[in-house]
């Protein structure tokens, strides 16, 4: 079986499959470098950084298997896919736990200005009268989309003593009674908003979530308050955000891992603010689990390879 690799996986998991397969590698490729690296491949592994566009899903006629290892499905064109009877598996559950530690990293460091703080240090400064932060503890924490990530971070903002709101796609009362039980109140994307002092993102991008926090929504933010955004740079619109973190609107500070633009080279509008936090889509990158990740590759692409695929997939990988 040819396998392309798309994007970086676990080195431990690549020399199983070259092992095992025959592999290709085409590491974050343009589009048109990316037909021709699929043309005749089987399989085909990807992460975020990588559009797989319907030019290129047409122009391999022997595709039979699509593997995102994490969860986003926005760089796939799956309408495609399913028309050309490709299978799409993603490799979500293990991206959770790194995701929402790191979000709390994110939360901690635009509370207590830390990144400032470390520059204005290196620099020779010892500001401290300047770089008074907020408490986390007592404070509410808004989590809009509290699925598998916004669920877990949700629990950790009750166990450090937060009030904690989330709000999901299709709420329900067992969705409600879960939530409850891990110290989250359900409620609506609006209450969210305004009651909040620090709204998380942690939603797919699609048609129904693009630009989901633009200028009313800003507005409508608790003065004071402060965004993350862990899901997909398209969810907020960055011209707002860039808008009202410097007019002094409602929101006085912002985390970004995603963005609407990313890539090497890319420098963010947000890079002159100092109340903005900016990483480079790292949320997934702890290196435990991007080798449990890897694992999970391999054991899929051996289920395929053994017509065994549907016995393997487990509840939420199955896309397609």
């Amino acid at each position: 079986m040819k396998v392309l690799l798309a994007s970086p996986i676990d080195p431990h998991a690549v020399a199983v499959l070259e092992q095992r397969y025959d592999v290709r590698h085409a590491m974050k490729a343009e589009p048109a470098g990316l037909v021709d690296a699929i043309v005749d491949c089987q399989s085909v592994v990807l992460r975020s950084g990588v559009q797989l566009t319907g030019d290129a899903l047409r122009a391999a006629d022997e595709l039979r298997l699509i593997v995102r290892a994490g969860s986003g499905l926005d760089n796939i064109d799956l309408a495609v896919a399913r028309d050309r009877g490709i299978r799409v598996v993603r490799i979500p559950g293990m991206s959770a736990p790194p995701v929402a530690e790191f979000t709390f990293a994110l939360l901690l460091a635009l509370a207590r200005k830390v990144p400032l703080a470390d520059r204005l240090l290196r620099e020779g400064h010892w500001p401290k009268p300047e770089l008074g932060g907020t408490l986390l503890h007592g404070k509410t924490l808004g989590i809009i989309g509290t699925g598998n990530i916004g669920g877990l971070v949700g629990q950790m903002g009750a166990a450090w003593g937060m009030r904690v709101l989330g709000s999901v796609d299709a709420p329900n009362g067992s969705v409600t009674q879960h939530l409850l039980g891990r110290g989250i109140t359900l409620a609506g994307n609006d209450r969210v908003l305004t009651e909040s002092d620090f709204v998380c993102l942690h939603v797919p991008l699609d048609a129904s979530t693009r630009h989901l926090i633009g200028r009313k929504e800003l507005a409508r933010m608790k003065p004071g308050s402060m965004l993350i955004n862990m899901s997909r740079g398209g969810v907020v619109d960055e011209a707002a955000l860039y808008e009202a973190l410097t007019t002094g609107g409602n929101v006085v500070g912002a985390a970004l891992d995603v963005h609407e633009h990313e890539g090497e080279g890319t420098i963010s509008p947000f890079a002159d603010l100092d109340n903005v936090v900016l990483t480079p889509h790292i949320g997934a990158m702890a290196q435990d689990s991007q080798r449990l990740i890897g694992d999970r590759v391999v054991e899929v692409l051996d289920a395929f390879g053994r017509g065994e695929l549907d016995a393997e997939v487990r509840d939420g990988e199955r896309v397609l």
